[in-house]
């Protein structure tokens, strides 16, 4: 192994700036666009979005009052194609947030070298607190609101945080409407009799089994005696743990947001997801002691994967984590100054940006076949979903070898590079 130099600081982020998803995402790309020496018009053209759309929607609720919800579409860079992101509803969703998400989704496309751009969208809601009714007048309007700046050229939504294939369907259908014509490839993320694609689903958590199973192929590790804590038990973290128990990886902690779950012998991950689905909730399950979801970030393991929000690695953290491979499941799970911390500690971290590139990867091969109006068989996008990935990390673990930096930097300068050589080949309109 290689060992992972510590990089030049970037822990005079000040407390507030750590936790701004924005602010972490432009130290990164700094970081990365100054080791990479790049000419400085083109720095200016990338570190900022190409568009930022704020929304009002008014939407009559099922009660007869009228509210007004705010929602946001930052489309980062179409250099390289259409832009490409989800889009997520929560109370938490912000400018800064959906603007760092955005660039995280040009990066991500372009380590993973599919000819998209970056794009994020977010509607400020709690989806707990809205009828299936109320959730469909929101996702329709917002997308009547958007006609102009999404479609298949133009910019591909898909699901994210509190959104899924029902609200894609409806962005379908909203944008289909207004094209008086059916148009599938405007969305990915959708169900499968609609333009959807075989192994959409599973992608992301089969990507973080995939790069796994390469970062402990490098370090000499065996799946059979790795042992994997999972901080999240959506989607992805679901079928990550999933995935990853099937070929014998030991799952010994799975948190969530209302509590967790320890066994050092490993925990039943199918007999947990239908405790899940009768319950609701995987506290109560009676193959695993409980456990606080904090403390099983910091729990002795050899994989930690953070698969549910931003930020819960930080400065404050990460000093006791002792994982000996941190596969970023959610994005923006580390901040930027714990980033050094971790980097001093020596973690092999994969960092985002290619940990969980196996959805926005598969979500192209549906727009492809949504283009072609030919669909793959499941077994063929898990091969292709597999050859890209395993390409993309020994990609980014050559650079990181290269220029001595750690794997996400590696990963921001592999991006940035082929983001930027595309701009000047193409130039400046003017």
């Amino acid at each position: 192994m290689t060992t992972q130099t510590k990089e030049p600081s970037i822990s005079s982020l000040s407390a507030e700036q750590e936790f701004n998803p924005w602010e972490a995402q432009a130290a990164r790309f700094d970081l990365a666009a100054q080791k990479l020496k790049l000419d400085p018009g083109i720095w200016k053209v990338l570190r900022y979005p190409n568009r930022e759309i704020i929304v009002h929607i008014p939407v009559l609720m099922d009660n007869g009052t009228i509210e007004v919800f705010t929602g946001f579409r930052v489309q980062h860079s179409i250099a390289r194609g259409p832009a490409k992101g989800g889009i997520r509803y929560s109370p938490e969703v912000s400018l800064d947030e959906v603007r760092a998400l955005a660039s995280w989704m040009t990066w991500k496309c372009a380590v993973v070298n599919i000819p998209f751009g970056g794009a994020k969208g977010g509607i400020i809601c709690d989806p707990k607190k809205l009828s299936q009714t109320e959730l469909e007048k929101i996702t329709r309007r917002y997308t009547a609101e958007l006609i102009e700046f999404i479609g298949p050229e133009k910019d591909v939504p898909a699901p994210d945080m509190n959104t899924n294939e029902q609200t894609m369907a409806w962005i379908m259908d909203t944008y289909s409407m207004h094209m008086r014509q059916t148009v599938t490839a405007v969305v990915t993320g959708k169900p499968l009799n609609i333009g959807g694609s075989r192994g959409r689903r599973e992608a992301t958590g089969r990507g973080l089994m995939i790069v796994c199973n390469e970062a402990v192929r490098k370090l000499g590790m065996q799946p059979e005696s790795t042992r994997v804590i999972v901080q999240g038990f959506g989607n992805v973290g679901s079928n990550a743990a999933k995935l990853m128990a099937d070929v014998g990886y030991k799952i010994i902690g799975i948190g969530e947001y209302d509590g967790g779950l320890y066994n050092k012998s490993g925990i039943d991950v199918d007999a947990l997801i239908v405790h899940r689905q009768r319950n609701g909730t995987i506290t109560g399950f009676k193959g695993a002691e409980p456990a606080g979801t904090s403390e099983l970030l910091v729990t002795d393991c050899d994989i930690l994967i953070p698969a549910a929000i931003e930020n819960v690695i930080t400065s404050r953290n990460a000093d006791k984590i002792k994982a000996r491979i941190i596969a970023e499941g959610a994005n923006g799970p580390t901040t930027a100054v714990a980033d050094d911390i971790l980097a001093d500690k020596n973690i092999f971290v994969i960092p985002d940006i290619l940990a969980n590139a196996g959805g926005v990867t598969a979500s192209y091969f549906e727009w492809v076949q949504d283009r072609q109006g030919f669909f793959w068989k499941e077994s063929v996008v898990n091969e292709q979903l597999e050859d890209i990935l395993k390409e993309s990390f020994d990609e980014v673990v050559r650079y990181s070898e290269t220029h001595n930096v750690n794997n996400r930097i590696a990963a921001y300068m592999l991006a940035v590079d082929r983001v930027q050589f595309t701009i000047r080949q193409r130039g400046i309109y003017a």
